[in-house]
């Protein structure tokens, strides 16, 4: 094209594929003013307002506003700064989608009804305080009045679900049935019992803590049996409770006798928890955590064990 030759609004929309009523609008705008009218009051344009109008394209097919596409073209922002801020504002956007789309595929799969689906989106668009403040809510009121373990609580305390940023439906999944775990009064009163036992023991003296190398032991010890499948009532299985209760007393400073076998089954059935098991299951899946092992076979097994041998 010749550099001093005049374009009509049809020209332009050949050349740049818009359409006349874009262009037109833009030109209205100020955006790509006309170069000239031609005798008869029609819009011609220069190849400096071609090139203008596909700054104008590139610009609003970017998502930038036109007050912004004006002020860019005016060279009174630097583009940098402008696409930095554009690309931070569609990074939130993904996220968003990228929520819903969880959410929606999540409510296929469970065939959710209106009301279902309505809380679940409520609970995932939650930030990440809020969904913390929802635990920690809870653990304030189950908890707050009780001197239960404290590295026990602690625990409690530091294991937030932190949802990501691109969660896939079983995390949010995860996320809407711990968030329903929270508010189940069967859930607060089985925890509650904990604590009032954790409670209860430490106003007897007991000061030991969780007892992570105990619980290896038993899982290693009840795990081979329930694999190899030892009958609970069997010598074997005797022989295995003997040695758990040698390792109890040494770890709880308590004689090893029948008071302490007893005391062990009282133990076992407190923490024989599945709402208690399932908060922890869904903590791993919201934060990408190994599964832990399900310790509810074992414990079953032990207190077989154990009642069998009185």
């Amino acid at each position: 094209m010749d550099g001093d030759a005049l374009l009509t609004i049809g020209d332009l929309a050949r050349r740049t594929g818009l359409t006349v009523k874009a262009i037109r609008f833009y030109s209205d705008r100020g955006l790509v003013p006309p170069t000239t009218r031609s005798p008869a009051g029609y819009r011609l344009y220069d190849v400096g307002a071609l090139a203008r109008l596909e700054y104008v394209r590139a610009l609003r097919e970017l998502g930038i506003d036109l007050p912004t596409v004006q002020r860019l073209l005016d060279r009174d922002l630097p583009v940098a700064q402008v696409a930095e801020e554009y690309a931070e504002a569609l990074d939130r956007q993904i996220r968003v989608l990228r929520l819903r789309r969880a959410v929606l595929r999540v409510v296929a799969r469970r065939g959710s009804t209106l009301e279902e689906t309505e809380l679940m989106h409520r609970l995932a668009k939650l930030s990440n305080e809020e969904r913390h403040r929802l635990v920690t809510d809870f653990i304030d009121e189950v908890l707050g009045d009780l001197d239960a373990n404290p590295e026990w609580v602690a625990m409690m305390r530091s294991a937030m679900p932190d949802l990501p940023d691109d969660p896939d439906p079983a995390q949010v999944d995860a996320w809407v049935e711990l968030a329903e775990l929270v508010q189940n009064p069967d859930f607060r009163a089985a925890v509650r019992r904990l604590a009032e036992y954790q409670a209860a023991e430490r106003a007897q003296g007991d000061t030991t803590g969780l007892h992570h190398e105990l619980t290896e032991e038993v899982r290693d010890r009840v795990g081979a049996a329930v694999a190899a499948g030892v009958d609970s009532a069997s010598p074997q299985a005797a022989a295995i409770v003997g040695a758990l209760a040698t390792r109890y007393a040494q770890t709880f400073g308590r004689a090893d006798d029948a008071r302490l076998r007893d005391w062990m089954l009282d133990r076992l059935e407190v923490a024989d928890e599945p709402f208690a098991e399932r908060y922890l299951q869904l903590l791993a899946v919201i934060n990408g955590w190994p599964a832990p092992p399900s310790m509810a076979p074992l414990f079953g097994w032990f207190m077989q064990a154990l009642r069998a041998g009185r």
